[in-house]
């Protein structure tokens, strides 16, 4: 009796065991085959490899477009830089030649910070290139003192040769106001708009030239007056009013060196 339970015992405990024992153990292909988890062909968001097999190439594509605008881009700047260099270049040049031709004109001796010689023409030409009459001449702020006028005017011309152009604007504006009739007056006049233009005041400069010509119309520096009042509009743009009043210089003043200029320049433009 005690072995029949014995066998009972052991029979329900060996039954479970063999059921376990039937039962295949089946690997995956992918682990039967060695290969790594997860299976290939799954990204690390578990999508499918294939279906953005395309996304390196979009990327690659967009880097493309963008360093095609960036060289575009920096193709524009560097036109950009030479203009802008062109530019200052120009400007350079045209300074020099204005201390250049300001310093031959003081080295060209007493005579041009010297009395005022008359012209021999009845006329003269006005800013807008047309012939005015003779204009009376202004009366003095004080009474003529030859003298003492030399003394102011010196003192200024002194200033450009200084290259202080800032005070010897100042200095014959001031001589001008005071003594408007003197016979220094006219070279005051001519030298204030030389000062200005040398500053790079070319609407100053502009103004004090052609005064010259409409407040002195008989004087020595007529001519070049207007010569540098040409100059001035075509350092403004205005060629036309520029051609004008070089044609007028020629007709008017044929043999005077502001004419030889007007020819070459009008040449030019």
């Amino acid at each position: 009796m005690r072995d029949c339970r014995r066998i009972l015992t052991l029979l329900t405990l060996a039954l479970p065991l063999a059921a376990m024992a039937e039962v295949p153990v089946l690997e995956s292909s992918s682990m039967q085959q060695g290969s790594s988890y997860p299976p290939a062909g799954y990204g690390t968001t578990g999508a499918s490899a294939g279906a953005g097999a395309q996304a390196p190439a979009s990327a690659q594509g967009m880097l493309f477009n963008q360093l095609q605008q960036m060289q575009q881009e920096l193709a524009q700047l560097r036109g950009m830089v030479e203009e802008q260099q062109n530019e200052i270049q120009r400007l350079k040049q045209e300074g020099l030649e204005r201390y250049q031709d300001l310093d031959q004109r003081i080295s060209s001796g007493p005579a041009a910070g010297g009395a005022p010689a008359q012209n021999s023409a009845d006329g003269a030409v006005n800013a807008n290139g047309t012939p005015t009459p003779p204009a009376a001449q202004q009366s003095s702020a004080e009474p003529g003192d030859p003298a003492k006028e030399k003394l102011y005017y010196d003192a200024a011309f002194d200033l450009i040769k200084a290259k202080d152009f800032d005070k010897a604007s100042q200095a014959f504006a001031a001589f001008l106001n005071r003594y408007p009739s003197s016979q220094y007056a006219g070279n005051a006049q001519y030298w204030l708009g030389e000062v200005n233009l040398a500053k790079g005041d070319l609407q100053a400069a502009g103004q004090a030239f052609a005064k010259v010509s409409q407040a002195y119309p008989s004087h020595a520096k007529v001519p070049d007056s207007l010569f540098k009042l040409a100059d001035v509009e075509r350092r403004l743009g205005h060629n036309d009013k520029a051609r004008g009043i070089l044609q007028q210089v020629i007709a008017q003043y044929p043999g005077s060196s502001a004419a030889q200029l007007a020819q070459r320049d009008l040449q030019r433009l």
